[in-house]
């Protein structure tokens, strides 16, 4: 019973990310931290991916096969493309290490086991690199539990985790401890329609503090960017995760970035969407890259 009620709930929150992804990406986002977009600098793709399912019932919007994942990498291969994560950026910007050619990144959001089961082998085979973000509730949640894992509704754990960070593979970034529904008006981190600044940012503080916390305590390792969950953003989320710490920040705006040597470029950067229903050709000619 408990674990039909946990997929029930994750199954929900997966369909209310779907649909709140697809609105942001329709009707747009503010972005008061936008990275740069005007073509100056070196071109960076972000791919932005979610659950991976063998179970072509559940293959959409936000959840995409294995298999199409596989495609997807050899095709970036073939067109001569190094995955980088969001150190390789930092290292570029601060310290003038060169990137590759022709960089990309590949994203992974929320932290779903399926990502470690699926993903994480395909990424190591075809020698790439992915920036997996947790919700760090759930890697409690299911760290902590004697249920046996499932594709469709585990979440990762810290040892599955750190198996992952070990390879030199896997780069893991906040993505929220818990906030990551919509709860009493809020979406995401997003701020509350009449919500005092200060109360937000007390909120929004506490959270992404325990989340640095949480992954800093299990791994070692201490993120640098904050993904923003849904793309929500809000203009006084910006000094809040500049005062954290935080490096980069990534959003769910269907766009380009360019990287400069201005540290600011790495704030907002945008990421495209990977659905599950279209052909590796297709997707990557409607986002323009080759």
């Amino acid at each position: 019973m408990f674990v039909t009620v946990r997929m029930n709930r994750r199954l929900s929150l997966m369909l209310f990310t779907t649909a709140a992804i697809v609105l942001i990406i329709a009707f747009g986002a503010v972005n008061p931290a936008k990275a740069t977009d005007n073509g100056k600098g070196i071109k960076l793709p972000v791919l932005m991916y979610h659950s991976m399912l063998k179970d072509k019932s559940y293959q959409g919007v936000y959840v995409i096969s294995p298999d199409l994942f596989e495609k997807d990498l050899q095709y970036l291969r073939k067109k001569g493309y190094t995955a980088v994560d969001v150190q390789d950026l930092l290292d570029y910007v601060n310290q003038k290490k060169p990137l590759p050619s022709k960089p990309v990144m590949i994203t992974f959001d929320d932290g779903y086991y399926n990502n470690y089961l699926y993903a994480y082998p395909l990424v190591k085979k075809y020698n790439m690199k992915m920036v997996l973000s947790p919700i760090g509730y759930y890697t409690d949640l299911f760290s902590d539990s004697v249920s046996p894992e499932h594709a469709n509704y585990s979440h990762c754990t810290w040892d599955e985790l750190n198996e992952m960070i070990a390879s030199g593979r896997v780069e893991i970034q906040n993505h929220t401890y818990n906030l990551h529904e919509n709860k009493n008006g809020r979406l995401g981190a997003g701020m509350k329609r009449g919500e005092s600044v200060s109360s937000y940012t007390s909120l929004l503080t506490e959270d992404l503090s325990k989340m640095q916390g949480e992954v800093k305590e299990h791994t070692g390792h201490t993120p640098s960017a904050f993904v923003y969950p849904f793309g929500a953003i809000s203009g006084a989320s910006v000094p809040i995760i500049r005062k954290l710490g935080f490096q980069a920040s990534l959003t769910c705006e269907s766009r380009m970035n360019y990287i400069t040597e201005d540290p600011e470029c790495l704030y907002g950067l945008g990421r495209y969407l990977r659905p599950g229903k279209m052909t590796t050709e297709a997707y990557f000619r409607k986002i323009k890259l080759e």
